[in-house]
């Protein structure tokens, strides 16, 4: 049995115009025949106008939640429909995007909230966002039913995804406002694989894993339960903010250079993620085609608890995130790369 479900888990992870114009002159009626010192002056034809040309940019969303509002940004790309002619890449994890953003081969790119923070501190302001993204996708999964509140997983071994990015910083916050240290919790950092393959075989009880991936667990092994919703767990704790994990980030240079291209960017954005929200069934194949989930299923039950937004403009942004980031600080300020960041990590 637990070879059927690995085996399954396996499928689920393999396992995120110019218009022609012209005209010419004539007339009706007829004239006497011109004199030698007349002459006839040809109506100018007007020259076709060319189509403008589209920015090319350099665009990369990650396989999870945090790619899947941008599934029908890439298919509309594709069909040549999109304001911007976008070169996409699908990346695994905030590591390669940081590297991208790093070097400049990233002009846009879905990266996690703290993430991008960082970037922005330690580039002096190389990179700022775009827009905020994503809320809360966070569960503890749990094979079982003991555990009911962050405070029961006090001396459990949790498997989990994310260390040094948002699911850490997260993580160690509701486990201290319950009460518990973070050390008094047998935290195992793997791979989003791992954790699913020990999650699906029964060898592990508990995980925190983000969707889809937690969709795909429970998919794969009805015995999984949803034990707890994080951004519910932050909710409760009435402190004026809520989870902001992921945002779209843009190089400073690019956005400056190009602010038009932004704007196209941010419009096609914002409606491919209302497409996506709005008919889940049509979107999730989108998102299994470009590989963001394994299965379109999986996708399909995952959209509602994405948490997607498209949240732009520089007060709403910092309305939007400020009080999650004032919480993390206080927590860690190196899960900001050491400070909030100033107004300047707002595109405007």
């Amino acid at each position: 049995m637990k070879r059927s479900k690995i085996l399954a888990l396996g499928l689920a992870l393999a396992l995120a115009a110019g218009l022609l114009a012209g005209c010419t002159g004539g007339s009706g009626s007829q004239s006497p025949s011109p004199t030698p010192s007349q002459t006839v002056t040809p109506t100018p034809t007007p020259s076709e106008t060319a189509p403008a040309e589209k920015q090319t940019v350099n665009l990369a969303v990650l396989k999870g939640p945090s790619g899947v509002g941008a599934a029908k940004l890439l298919a509309d790309s594709d069909a040549g429909e999109t304001a911007n002619d976008y070169a996409y890449s699908i990346m695994a994890d905030n590591t390669e995007i940081v590297a991208g953003l790093s070097s400049g081969s990233l002009d846009i790119a879905a990266v996690a909230s703290n993430v991008a923070a960082n970037l922005y501190n330690k580039t002096n302001g190389g990179i700022q966002i775009a827009a905020v993204s994503g809320l809360g996708v966070l569960y503890i999964l749990e094979n079982g039913n003991t555990v009911q509140s962050m405070a029961d997983l006090k001396g459990q071994t949790l498997y989990a995804t994310g260390q040094g990015a948002n699911p850490e910083y997260v993580l160690n916050y509701l486990l201290t406002e319950n009460g518990v240290d973070p050390a008094e919790v047998d935290i195992q950092w793997k791979t989003a694989d791992e954790v699913s393959a020990l999650m699906v075989s029964g060898e592990a009880r508990l995980c925190m894993m983000p969707v889809p991936a937690a969709t795909a667990i429970q998919m794969s092994n009805p015995d999984v339960r949803e034990a707890l919703d994080l951004s519910a767990e932050w909710d409760g704790l009435n402190n004026g903010s809520h989870l902001t994990m992921t945002c779209i980030a843009v190089r400073t240079a690019f956005a400056q250079e190009h602010p038009e291209a932004v704007e196209n960017f941010l419009a096609d954005y914002a409606a491919s993620v209302e497409y996506v929200k709005g008919d889940p069934a049509a979107a999730s194949e989108l998102v299994a085609q470009y590989g963001i989930t394994p299965k379109a299923k999986i996708a399909e039950l995952a959209i509602p608890k994405c948490s997607l937004v498209c949240i732009t403009g520089k007060v709403d942004m910092a309305d939007a995130i400020q009080g999650y980031f004032e919480v993390l600080s206080a927590a860690n300020p190196d899960a900001l790369g050491g400070s909030i960041p100033d107004d300047g990590f707002y595109f405007e």
